[in-house]
């Protein structure tokens, strides 16, 4: 069966940075979906998250999913290597980097791709499923059993062991899963999910019009602490 999708996204400085180091892509024609968020802290974080941005956004679609998912894979390692290579002509000791999420989809089929603590979401039936796994040293004892959900996300993660432009070689985690009709999709930021509880991302992705369901979610943020940068995109599929 053929599937339309629809999305919607929402960016923002938050309340406590002074300019906004994400980046989001959203091209429901092409099935192609991305956040980026630019290294804290880092030099030019806002750079990394844009060149991936705009590397994915000028990829020509592919009928297949496997064409499709090469292509995104070959554009995120060619802006790592650029990254580097910019890096590296700043001064030795600069990071020029970013996490990435990205999700693409075909039919009942979708694929999952990133690096870092930017994260894909599936709300189906109520229940929100986390389809990625953070690239921290906390998400190894999340898996492990020695500290809960809650207690990973109150840690202090702000170190990543995988980024777009971070390492000379960079690995993409891929994880592949299906689709149905009343499935809602959130790809954030950890600008996102650090401030909100879990059922506040169920019932903002709950809402019916994807428009109001982003903006829901942004100000719940915004109503809270907001320390960093919020980015978020949801993507809902329908049939043809």
């Amino acid at each position: 069966m053929d599937l339309t999708w629809h999305s919607a996204e929402q960016t923002h400085t938050g309340k406590r940075r002074h300019h906004n180091e994400d980046a989001v892509l959203s091209c429901p024609d092409a099935q192609l979906w991305a956040v980026a968020d630019g290294m804290g802290g880092h030099h030019a974080g806002e750079v990394a998250s844009q060149a991936i941005v705009s590397a994915l956004h000028a990829l020509v679609p592919e009928v297949s999913l496997s064409e499709q998912v090469d292509a995104v894979e070959d554009a995120l390692l060619g802006v790592n290597l650029d990254l580097r290579r910019h890096a590296e002509s700043c001064g030795v000791r600069t990071t020029i980097g970013s996490t990435v999420v990205t999700m693409v989809c075909r039919g009942r089929t979708g694929v999952a791709l990133w690096a870092g603590d930017s994260r894909l979401y599936r709300l189906r039936s109520g229940h929100l499923e986390l389809i990625t796994r953070d690239h921290n040293p906390i998400s190894d004892l999340l898996d492990s059993g020695a500290v809960s959900e809650a207690e990973a996300l109150a840690a202090d993660t702000n170190i990543i062991t995988r980024a777009v432009g971070g390492q000379h070689q960079l690995h993409l985690d891929i994880a592949v899963f299906d689709v149905d009709l009343d499935d809602t999709f959130l790809l954030c930021s950890d600008g996102l999910y650090r401030e909100l509880e879990k059922h506040e991302l169920v019932e903002g992705l709950s809402a019916r019009e994807l428009e109001k369901a982003a903006d829901s979610l942004l100000q719940r943020c915004l109503q809270g602490p907001a320390r960093d940068n919020v980015s978020l995109v949801i993507a809902r599929p329908e049939s043809s």
